[in-house]
């Protein structure tokens, strides 16, 4: 029963968008876990790459942790909204809002969810898994990049000419 949802959820196809990289979600639920996983180890019980914390105090750390997982909940929240609503279904390339910021608001979310994870607790060996994930975003956000160009064409050529993949222009707001 488990098996034949995920083999589902991972051949379905929404129509809806330009498309998706084919182990794109499959990809994201993995590294996911992976990072929960080596986080809530290393953090709660082994304490073997968390040593920083001793020069990091926490009136320092936990604010800037909920600072970041803040920015990914607006970020995520946004993108989802737009690109899930209504604004999203008229099969055109979107530029208002969180994605005149950076190209990938959605995934930013995600690296900054996991960033304020990183600060609160300074984990190093999450730290690498968060390499990882930062790597394997960039990929299939390339692949997605690659589709939106087939579909769009000029229209999204001139979108990426003018709004920064992952780092928002800030200072030209």
């Amino acid at each position: 029963m488990v098996c034949h949802w995920v083999e589902k959820a991972l051949a379905r196809h929404r129509e809806e968008l330009a498309g998706e990289h084919p182990w794109g979600d499959a990809g994201q639920l993995g590294l996911a876990i992976l990072f929960g996983v080596v986080w809530t180890v290393d953090t709660l019980f082994l304490h073997y790459t968390t040593f920083l914390n001793r020069y990091v105090p926490s009136a320092v750390r936990l604010p800037l942790a909920f600072v970041f997982i803040c920015a990914s909940g607006y970020l995520a929240q946004r993108g989802i909204l737009i690109m899930f609503g209504e604004r999203g279904k008229e099969g055109k390339v979107i530029e208002k809002d969180v994605y005149s910021l950076v190209r990938h608001p959605i995934y930013l979310g995600e690296i900054l969810l996991y960033v304020g994870f990183l600060v609160f607790s300074l984990s190093l060996a999450a730290a690498v898994v968060w390499f990882a994930v930062i790597a394997f975003l960039h990929h299939i956000s390339r692949y997605e990049e690659r589709l939106l160009l087939e579909r769009f064409g000029g229209a999204y050529e001139e979108y990426r000419r003018e709004v920064p993949m992952w780092i928002p222009r800030l200072w030209e707001c």
